[in-house]
C-alpha cells in the first residue's frame, strides 16, 4: 500500500518535544510528524493505555493509541536511532485486562482494524459510556451497543506504583470504578479512547502482583500506513490478504515494518532500544505502557496503563537493520549472557593459563528481536538478524546464544528476543561499541 512521505511541523530542530497527541490506532508515513528534533535530543509523551481502550473504541484503526511520531534531525533511511529510555512511570490508579474473545458481526475481517455497528452498519462510528459492563459501549448513530470485544475471563487491578505492588479486587469495587473510571484510568486529555475500567470485569480477586512498567509498542514509523498493532511479524500476518483497506502482501509487510510492537517486558527504563530508519527523519514513537508482565503476555493482552515516557534519541549513521535491537538492563539480562565481574575474568585468565589458550574475547551481551507468525519462525527471525547484522556465522550465533545467552519469549504468538555475547570488536565495526561499553560498564 503506497502512501506519501509524513511532513513536518517546522524547520528548526529543537533538543525538547513534549509530545500530547497521538494517532487514533494507525503509524506510517502518511502521519504529519512533530519536530524536527535535533541529534541527541529528547522526547517526552504522556501516553494512554494500548490495547482495551483502543479495542472496545470502533473509531480505533489499531489496538493501542501511540504517541505523533517525531521527526529526527539527521535520520535517513538505512540509517538507526538509539531510543535511550530514561523515564517509564505509569499514572494510572487502576485498570482492566484479560483475555479476549470477538463479538461476530462488529467488525470486518479483523476485530482491531475494521469495527462496524451491526444495527445500523456504520463502520468505525463514534460511540459514547452508557452504564457500566459489558454493554457500556453505544454507536452515536444509532445508540445500539457496538463493543467488537468480550472477556472470556477478566480482572480490575489497583496499582501502587511509589511501593511496586497491585492488587486484583472484587465485583463491588471494580463496579464502583467502572462508575468514574477516568478518576483512575488518568486518561490524557487528548487521548479518543474509552477507558476499559467501564466494563468492570472482575472474575477473581486478591490477587497480589509485582509492578515493573515498561513499553509495548516503541520504535520507529514503518515504511507503510498499518495499524500500530500490527507493527510486527505475529499481529502484522493477520494484513495478509486482509478484507479491509490496511490489508499488506507477506512481502510488503516484511520490508516495511519496524517492529515496534514488541511487549517485551526488559523494554524500561535505563534500556537502550537501536531501531531501523525506514523513513526519512524516523518517525520515533512510542505507547502501550505496561504495569507488568511475564515473559510471553500469556494472556494475549497485559495491564495497559497511562504513564509518562521520556527518551533521548541519538543518531546511528550507516546502521542498516530490519528490526530492533536491545541493550537491556544489566538486570534484566539472562543469567548466561551477564558480563563477568573482575573476580570471574581472573579465574578466566587463570583457566586460560592452565590450558594454554592465549586469547581470550572482550565481549558484551546484545539483544536481537525476532518475530513472525509463531515462535519457531520468530526464532529464526532474530538469529538471522543477528548473523545478518554482525557478520557471524548463523550457526555460530546459535552456539553464543546456547552457552552465553538465551532465547526468551517476548509475546505469544511470535515475539521473541535473542541474546547473546557479541565481540566487541563487531560492535566498534557496526556503531554499537559505545553504547555497549557505556550500558554495561566496560572499559
Amino acid at each position: 500500500m503506497a502512501t506519501p512521505h509524513s511532513t513536518v511541523e517546522s524547520s528548526e530542530a529543537q533538543d525538547l518535544i513534549d509530545v500530547t497527541s497521538y494517532t487514533r490506532g494507525t503509524i506510517g508515513p502518511s502521519l504529519k510528524m512533530l519536530g524536527p528534533l535535533r541529534d541527541g535530543g529528547t522526547i517526552t509523551a504522556g501516553t494512554p493505555p494500548g490495547c482495551w481502550g483502543p479495542m472496545i473504541t470502533p473509531i480505533f484503526q489499531g489496538g493501542h493509541e501511540v504517541s505523533q511520531p517525531v521527526f529526527i534531525e539527521g535520520a535517513d533511511v538505512g540509517d538507526a536511532v538509539a531510543i535511550h529510555i530514561e523515564r517509564c512511570e505509569p499514572t494510572s490508579l487502576a485498570t482492566s485486562s484479560g483475555v479476549m474473545t470477538f463479538v461476530d458481526g462488529r467488525y470486518l475481517g479483523d476485530p482491531f482494524v475494521a469495527k462496524q455497528c451491526s444495527t445500523c452498519g456504520t463502520e468505525a462510528p463514534a460511540s459514547y459510556i452508557d452504564g457500566i459492563g459489558d454493554e457500556a459501549i453505544h454507536c452515536h448513530v444509532c445508540g445500539a451497543e457496538v463493543s467488537a470485544f468480550r472477556f472470556s475471563n477478566g480482572y480490575v487491578i489497583v496499582l501502587d506504583k511509589e511501593h511496586g505492588v497491585s492488587l486484583t479486587v472484587n465485583k463491588s469495587i471494580a463496579d464502583r470504578l467502572a462508575r468514574t473510571p477516568n478518576e483512575s484510568a488518568l486518561i490524557p486529555p487528548s487521548s479518543e479512547q474509552h477507558s476499559i475500567l467501564a466494563l468492570a470485569r472482575a472474575d477473581f480477586d486478591g490477587l497480589g502482583a509485582h509492578m515493573r512498567p515498561f513499553l509495548g509498542n516503541i520504535g520507529t514509523t514503518p515504511a507503510v500506513d498499518m495499524p500500530d498493532s500490527h507493527n510486527a511479524g505475529d499481529f502484522g500476518s493477520f494484513l495478509k490478504g486482509a478484507p479491509h483497506a490496511f490489508a499488506l502482501t507477506l512481502e510488503v509487510l516484511q520490508a516495511a515494518k519496524t517492529d515496534g510492537h514488541m511487549d517485551t517486558n526488559s523494554v524500561r527504563d535505563g534500556a537502550i532500544l537501536v531501531c531501523p530508519v525506514k523513513v526519512p527523519g524516523a518517525g520515533v514513537y512510542m505507547g502501550d505502557m505496561h504495569a507488568q508482565q511475564g515473559n510471553g503476555e500469556i494472556a494475549g493482552h497485559a495491564t495497559d496503563v497511562s504513564g509518562i515516557t521520556q527518551v533521548r534519541v541519538d543518531v546511528i549513521k550507516g546502521l542498516t537493520l530490519d528490526g530492533p535491537i536491545l541493550f537491556q538492563r544489566l538486570d534484566d539480562l539472562p543469567p548466561m549472557a551477564r558480563p563477568f565481574s573482575p573476580e570471574q575474568r581472573q579465574h578466566l585468565h587463570r583457566l586460560a593459563d592452565r590450558y594454554g589458550q592465549k586469547d581470550i574475547e572482550e565481549n558484551a551481551p546484545i539483544t536481537f528481536i525476532g518475530s513472525a507468525e509463531n515462535l519457531n519462525d520468530a526464532t529464526k527471525n532474530g538469529l538471522q538478524r543477528a548473523a545478518d547484522v554482525t557478520g557471524l556465522p548463523y550457526d555460530e550465533i546459535l552456539n553464543r546464544a546456547t552457552i552465553a545467552g538465551s532465547i526468551e519469549i517476548s509475546r505469544l504468538p511470535g515475539v521473541v528476543r535473542v541474546t547473546f555475547m557479541c565481540p566487541l570488536s563487531i560492535l566498534d565495526k557496526i556503531g554499537l561499541g559505545k553504547i555497549a561499553r557505556a550500558q554495561y560498564g566496560i572499559q
